[in-house]
């Protein structure tokens, strides 16, 4: 998809500098940069469509794997704080320097 659009491309990059006939230039020049759009659009889909699928393949690659709920834990024994504990949320919240940094004062 790549190369047809670095084709396309240069095909036009060609086009314009031949110049043949100014008038009907003009004419295509509307209908290039509808399917230019187009072509743009159709390969923002496809890439989303594609992540999609590559997303959803990682995620019901197996179900019963709970490693990482393993790792998780093994990283609270050594001391790595939640920071989904609520008083933790309520201190990032009071934190004056956190909120300059974001640009909240």
């Amino acid at each position: 998809m790549f190369k047809k659009l670095a084709q396309q491309l240069k095909m036009q990059n060609q086009k314009n500098t031949k110049a043949s006939i100014p008038f009907a230039q003009e004419f295509l020049t509307p209908k290039n940069v509808f399917l230019k759009k187009i072509s743009k659009q159709a390969l923002e889909l496809y890439e989303k469509q594609t992540d999609i699928k590559n997303f959803s393949k990682l995620v019901l690659s197996n179900p019963e794997n709970t490693t990482h709920n393993d790792m998780v834990n093994k990283l609270f024994d050594e001391g790595v704080v939640d920071p989904f504990v609520d008083e933790k949320l309520e201190n990032l919240a009071d934190n004056q320097k956190f909120l300059r940094d974001l640009g909240l004062l």
